[in-house]
């Protein structure tokens, strides 16, 4: 099983604004999402992702080179996995999970429940407009070339009330990251942590990895 520490930020926290949490993240080491399951889809863009924690927010920085870039969605709790998207989905009791997935421009969908599909539920719009999101998007200059974009999430941990969290440090739990493009010219699906299973399916607790909160 992978694992993942998550180191804590002292000097930043869900007021903060966009440099201040920038900053806290730099001197952090990337992880690649570079697990690409399913070899009938073998477009590989390059994903980098960085995670820290607040005293009052989990903080994320996804940082993307692909081919093609969409942005369909604008409306929050669209079906932004259609667009150039990433995810990140964390369990807290190892049953429960909640998905929470942006497009290239912060569009946020969120979901709670168990791996049974009758038993999740979207969260409330009003829940998720809590998460900031910061986005850009460098044009393509070149014709053929990736286009990159940065996507900055502070997400306060209010977003996780049906776990009761008040604080992620010393919390040890599971979680894997995503970066897909169902609706792409070349879909695509990579992960952070492995997944054994023969179709795309993100929704798979049993390959979470290990998530450690310092």
């Amino acid at each position: 099983m992978k694992t993942l520490v998550i180191p804590f930020l002292p000097n930043v926290g869900y007021r903060s604004d966009e440099k201040s949490v920038m900053d806290a993240l730099a001197p952090l080491t990337a992880v690649t999402l570079e697990e690409a399951p399913w070899p009938q889809y073998p477009d590989k863009p390059v994903v980098h992702m960085k995670a820290g924690h607040t005293g009052d927010s989990l903080v994320l920085q996804f940082s993307v080179e692909e081919k093609y870039i969409k942005a369909e969605y604008r409306n929050t709790n669209d079906p932004v996995h259609r667009d150039s998207c990433v995810e990140c989905f964390i369990a807290f009791d190892n049953r429960h999970y909640y998905n929470l997935e942006f497009n290239c421009i912060g569009t946020a969908f969120a979901g709670y429940g168990s791996a049974d599909k009758s038993t999740r539920r979207t969260l409330p719009k009003s829940t998720v407009e809590r998460i900031r999101t910061y986005a850009v998007i460098n044009p393509d200059k070149e014709k053929h070339q990736p286009v990159s974009w940065r996507l900055l999430l502070n997400i306060p941990l209010t977003v996780f009330e049906a776990s009761g969290i008040r604080s992620l440090s010393e919390i040890s739990c599971t979680g894997n990251f995503y970066k897909c493009g169902d609706g792409l010219p070349e879909p695509h699906f990579l992960a952070w942590s492995p997944i054994a299973y023969p179709e795309p399916n993100f929704h798979r607790p049993e390959s979470f990895g290990k998530l450690f909160f310092l």
